[in-house]
Parts: structure tokens; sequence; C-alpha cells
């Protein structure tokens, strides 16, 4: 009787150890943004997305899992050699994603590896095209070249390539000696270049300020010349009325009563005072052919007067 219930619990046991099993084998729940290829019999026979599944027991299993997130991929340096023969060590990043499990699983034995392989030779041949200097400037296009050639290579993989990104370029040490002094002659060529440009300016603008004082003086001397003229021509103008206003008078007082005698003494009276004052000057006296004649002397200029009278009095 023990016996008995000996094989009855060994068969209870090993029953519900086949239940497990089963049960195990059979359940599957696939976490979100994963897919499960699932074999049946050694064959393709679907894929899994998120959720709770239930399996044949012993005739399907689950052969790969795959994540739908998107992968970064460390891109080993390597060694690439530029347009113009100089070594430089570069490595990357490359930025990847599962969109078809099915041809991820059976496309290919190790789509990551395959990934970095090929956007490492694909850099190589992108380095080889430039020359140094431009490799630091020509990231961007360096880096659509690789996700382009990479990503129509892994199309048949069931993979889409992202984005690749340089992390660094390294040149020898030699090279970068050689590039730090040809950015410190390029600074200090631009140094050299602004301070003259500063100069050239400085000498431009005292230059257009001494042509403006110039102009400025030329023009303050010119005011001040016509100023001076205008005034001159205004005093010779009151000068001659003044002038004309006086020939004027004394002519009007000529014609009055006792005018022509009041012209006779003054005529006589500047005559001898002349006659003195050369006396005085000189030691040589020059005396006229008849000295006591004044009276002719007078009625000379006493006729002249008449004759200038006349054509006055015709005038008007």
């Amino acid at each position: 009787m023990e016996d008995a219930n000996n094989i009855s619990l060994i068969l209870s046991i090993g029953l519900t150890f086949i239940v497990i099993v089963t049960l195990f084998k059979t359940a599957r729940i696939v976490p979100q943004k994963q897919q499960f290829v699932i074999e049946r019999l050694g064959k393709y026979s679907r894929t899994l997305d998120a959720g709770f599944h239930i399996l044949f027991p012993f005739l399907e299993r689950v052969a790969y899992k795959h994540s739908l997130k998107e992968v970064a991929v460390d891109v080993p340096s390597q060694t690439c050699i530029t347009k113009d023969n100089i070594s430089v060590n570069v490595d990357g990043i490359l930025f990847l994603q599962i969109m078809d499990a099915k041809r991820a699983s059976y496309g290919i034995e190790n789509y990551m590896f395959a990934s970095t392989q090929m956007a490492q030779t694909t850099l190589r041949s992108e380095i080889g095209k430039i020359n140094l200097d431009k490799t630091f400037e020509e990231r961007v296009q360096i880096n659509f070249a690789v996700v382009e050639a990479v990503d129509k290579a892994s199309d048949p993989w069931g993979v889409k390539i992202l984005r690749y990104e340089i992390k660094d370029i390294m040149p020898p040490d030699s090279v970068k000696d050689a590039l730090e002094k040809q950015m410190r002659a390029e600074r200090e060529r631009r140094a050299t270049v602004a301070e003259s440009e500063g100069k050239r300016q400085a000498q431009i603008n005292i230059s257009e300020g001494q042509q403006q004082e110039t102009i400025n003086l030329s023009e303050a001397e010119k005011q001040r010349q016509i100023n001076t003229a205008e005034g001159k021509a205004r005093e010779i103008t009151l000068i001659a009325e003044a002038t004309a206003e006086g020939i004027k008078r004394v002519a009007e007082a000529i014609d009055g009563p006792g005018g022509k005698d009041a012209v006779n003494l003054r005529v006589a009276e500047q005559y001898i005072r002349e006659f003195g004052n050369l006396a005085k000057e000189t030691n040589t006296l020059i005396l006229p052919a008849d000295l006591s004649d004044v009276g002719s002397m007078v009625a000379t200029i006493t006729r002249t007067l008449d004759s200038v009278k006349k054509p006055t009095s015709s005038t008007r």
C-alpha cells in the first residue's frame, strides 16, 4: 500500500513538473518595445509583439529577442589616411534601430558588428577624399555620407541607421604642433591686420579733419576779405559822397554874396603860406618873375573859377 502511495506521489510530482514546464514553454509575455521571433520545429513561424502569448509546447520556441529601441553603438577608433597623406585616428558613435525583427534575425548573423564595420569602411573612404584641414570643417558631410552608405547596406537586415556622429579626430603630435603654429601665425596675422587697419583709419580721420579744418579756414578768410572789401567800398562811397557834398556847398558859397572875395583871400593866404614853407625847407629859393604881382595870380584863379561856374550855370 505504501509503495502504491509513493508511486502515486511521484507521478503527481512529475505531472506537476510537466505542467509547470509546459506552462513555462507555452506562456510568453513580451515586454513593451520588444519583439520575439518564434520558430516551430526549427522553422520561422511568426513574430510576437508586446503582450501575452501562448505557444505550442515542445513544438515552438523563442529563437530571437530584439529590442525596438534606438541603440547607440560605439564605433572603435581607427586610423584613416587623408587626401594629403596624413594619418588621423577617428572614432564615432552609430545610432540604429531594428525595424523588422525577422530580417534582423535571419538576414545577417550579427547586425551590430556588421553595421560598425560598414561605418568604419565608409568613414575611411570619406576621410580619404578630403584634406586634413577640411576634416574638421566637413564633419556634417562626413556623418551624412556614413549614414547614407550604412543605411543602404543595412536595409536587407531590417535595421534603420538613424545617424552617425564623429566623436574625435586625432592627428599625430607632429601635425598637431604644425596646426598650432599655423593657428598662432594666423591669429598674429589677424592682429597685425587689425592694428594696421586701425592705424589707417586713424590717419584717414586725421587727414579728413585737417582737410575740413583747411576748408573752414579758407572759407573764413574768404568771408573776411569779402567783408573787408565791402567795408572799403562803403568807405570810398561815403568819402566820395561827402567830398561831392563839400564841393557842392563850396560852389553854393562862392555863388553867394562875398563868395568870390572870400575865395580870393583864401587863395592868397595859401599862396603866401606855402611860399614861406618853401623858404624854410631849403637854402635855395626860386622867386617868381614878379613877386609883387600877387593880385594878378589871384585874378587868374578868379577867372578859372568863373569858367568853371559858367558850365555849371548852363547846366542848371
